[in-house]
């Protein structure tokens, strides 16, 4: 069992902490000597994976650019040689290209050091081997070898060298688009394209010159490709309002056929098509169920718990598909996809609304650099027909109104007390007229609404990490929204450990 400090690094299948000073009331835990014994426990655990020696295994290290990751990259590199590895030291680098070392290059594992779309002051590092990303029960092995001061044997015989793969990964990104575009300009399909990125100051800058622009593309009025730590101008995070208000303001002052955003570390992804429509959340999500239920009619999708039902709709009577409502947590959707294949089941696509998206054809990685090119190939291939890309979605019904809250649970034992009252709203909603408790949710409480009680639905879970509780509601009718929160309020008034 770990004890509280190397607890707190344990973040679902990750590892974070506070990395650096320079926020208020936040003190470093992540520590040189943490990330030293983070690196050898990792040895260990990877050791003992592929059952290979030490000194027989070759790691990848990446990092996204975080003004701690050089830092930490080279605490890293060296906890590895010193362990007898072969390391190939990839500098700055997405998440996913990370993963694809495993692939192109054979490597036993690799490392990105990333903390996602938190705060300049956060890092962390985050594992792959060639099955993918690593379950929740290895990172906690991983720090017990770090808690319990296991290390591996050191020798001198292991090595580091610098290695560009981004550009190896960037010219597979290429290909993609030139083999499935096809254009009669093989070698530039996206001549005569305005394309527009927003990388937000994080690992995405590659997107706009090693990838668009080297296929024809013009992406003058891309924001933001300069790697900067800090991130001055936006949080680099596709779900954030002021993130996407920059990306749709960059297509609309450049004029552009389409706009795409990264996180830091572009493990997610999210558009603006030409008319300024934002290709995030469920259009996100329908979007990509579109493109990838082509050639897998009736295949299943795989989606986080809070996508509205006008998307299920499109899914299973527009596309012809199935719609499986799973949980919260990218890990949780790609995990479930996986196992529903094994059962025979065609499921090409596993998508969190966040913008986490992991195809089938492509490892099941949840990477946002494949997922806008799959939707810049799509755009392509609608120009050729004469048709736009919001074509695509015409036939999705959004929600008029949405509301989201996050509730705090004020109890220490707060998994066990978000879960009785989860309970008891199932019991109360069961015996309230006109409240329709949803069949298949996987996720906390799903109660849905007629026309005369608000004409829609709401959806209150236990955060995957957090003691928090976050409610979704979303209705189709004006001040339908505010009619079911008003219902809600009246059961969760009577709740103890919950601060409304």
């Amino acid at each position: 069992m770990l004890n509280e400090f190397y607890g707190q690094f344990k973040s679902g299948t990750d590892i974070r902490g506070i990395a650096c000073e320079g926020v208020e009331g936040q003190h470093q835990n992540l520590t040189d000597e943490a990330v030293n014994n983070m690196a050898d426990g990792f040895v260990l655990w990877l050791a003992g994976k592929t059952g290979k020696k030490p000194c027989e295994l070759t790691i990848s290290v990446g990092r996204d650019s975080r003004i701690t990751g050089p830092h930490i990259m080279e605490l890293t590199t060296k906890r590895f040689k010193l362990a007898g590895a072969r390391v190939i030291c990839c500098g700055l680098a997405s998440t996913p290209s990370m993963f694809m070392t495993t692939v192109e290059l054979g490597c036993d594992g690799a490392l990105q050091i990333t903390a996602s779309h938190h705060p300049f002051n956060r890092n962390g590092l985050k594992f792959f081997t060639r099955g993918g990303g690593l379950e929740g029960s290895d990172i906690e092995a991983i720090l017990k070898f770090a808690q319990d001061g296991a290390h591996p044997e050191e020798t001198d015989g292991g090595s580091i060298e610098d290695y560009d793969f981004m550009s190896d990964y960037s010219k597979l990104l290429r290909d993609k688009i030139k083999q499935e575009v096809n254009a009669e300009d093989y070698d530039h399909p996206l001549a005569g394209f305005k394309i527009v990125v927003d990388a937000g100051n994080g690992a995405g800058g590659f997107y706009a010159d090693k990838v668009l622009a080297e296929l024809g593309a013009d992406t003058t009025g891309s924001r933001y490709l300069e790697p900067d730590g800090m991130f001055p101008n936006h949080v680099p995070n596709p779900e954030d309002a002021e993130a996407m208000a920059s990306i749709c303001e960059a297509v609309r002052e450049s004029n552009a056929d389409l706009g795409v955003i990264f996180d830091t570390d572009v493990d997610r992804g999210g558009a603006v098509d030409s008319k300024g429509n934002e290709i995030n959340r469920n259009r996100l999500v329908a979007v990509a169920a579109a493109i990838a239920l082509e050639g897998n009619e009736g295949g299943t999708v795989v989606t986080d718990s809070i996508t509205s039902s006008g998307l299920k709709d499109f899914i299973e009577n527009t596309l012809g598909g199935k719609h499986y409502r799973y949980r919260r947590g990218y890990k949780n959707v790609i995990d479930k996809a996986l196992e529903l294949n094994a059962q025979g089941i065609n499921c090409p696509l596993a998508i969190e609304t966040s913008g986490h998206a992991a195809m089938r054809e492509n490892y099941f990685l949840d990477d946002g650099a494949y997922l806008c090119t799959k939707i810049i190939i799509k755009a392509a291939q609608l120009r050729k027909q004469g048709k736009e890309l919001d074509e695509l979605t015409a036939e999705l019904k959004e929600p008029l109104e949405s509301i989201e809250k996050r509730f705090q649970i004020t109890e220490k034992d707060f998994r066990s007390c978000g879960e009785r009252i989860i309970n008891e709203l199932t019991a109360y909603a069961e015996s309230q007229e006109g409240w329709r408790v949803a069949d298949d949710n996987r996720e906390g409480i799903r109660v849905s609404f007629d026309s005369e009680n608000g004409d829609g639905w709401f959806l209150l879970r236990l955060s995957v990490h957090d003691p928090i509780m976050p409610l979704n509601i979303e209705s189709d009718s004006k001040g339908g929204a505010e009619i079911i929160l008003n219902k809600l309020y009246k059961f969760l008034e009577t709740v103890s450990g919950l601060k409304l």
